[in-house]
């Protein structure tokens, strides 16, 4: 029979390597207490590493790099926790998820329909923000992406060069997504969604 220790380990192995985890992850193996045990000798050891309180990843590492910071996405996806929660990229890291930037912030915000939450990974600060349901009705999809995008820029620093890149980037399912999400987006914004649609003004 497997000791819980083994049950942890095979799961955490089993979502390869660069997943992140908090210890409700497997609270289907053992009491909160027994699997808090087994996280924290999984990081002693070496084989996990400890993100911030509860808050665990089993990382990838690179040749050159060494051990990598986990994704994100991923880190936002796992504090949001239910999986009912949305979340939605703003600011500089959705212009640098749509190309528009090569930085990746040091700080990155998501907003939320659940509740707002602060971690730190490495030198990354990943913050949730909650929000009203207007701004998360487009949570999720690419139009949603670009309204943050394209807030962050401002009208004055969104020219041809910024919507060249977005009409290369965008393939025509998304172009159509665009049009239908105007009502949601600024009408500054929803004026380049049919710009960057090719549809006219």
């Amino acid at each position: 029979m497997q000791s819980i220790d083994s049950k942890v380990l095979n799961r955490i192995r089993g979502t390869g390597r660069g997943s992140v985890f908090t210890p409700g992850t497997f609270l289907d193996l053992g009491s909160r207490d027994a699997i808090d045990k087994v996280l924290s000798r999984l990081a002693q050891k070496g084989i996990i590493r400890r993100l911030g309180r509860g808050l665990y990843d089993y990382p990838k590492t690179h040749p050159v790099l060494g051990t990598l910071q986990p994704a994100p996405d991923v880190v936002a996806g796992v504090l949001s926790g239910n999986q009912g929660t949305r979340i939605q990229p703003t600011g500089a890291y959705a212009a640098n998820l749509l190309g528009l930037s090569t930085q990746v912030p040091a700080k990155i915000v998501y907003l939320t329909d659940g509740l707002s939450r602060l971690v730190r990974v490495g030198n990354m600060e990943i913050r949730l923000q909650h929000t009203t349901p207007r701004n998360m009705a487009t949570a999720g999809r690419i139009s949603g992406l670009v309204i943050q995008a394209l807030r962050h820029l401002g009208p004055k620093y969104v020219d041809d060069t910024i919507i060249r890149i977005l009409k290369r980037k965008l393939s025509a399912d998304d172009k159509k997504q665009l049009l239908k999400d105007i009502a949601f987006a600024p009408a500054w914004i929803g004026a380049y969604f049919r710009i960057i649609a090719q549809e006219p003004v």
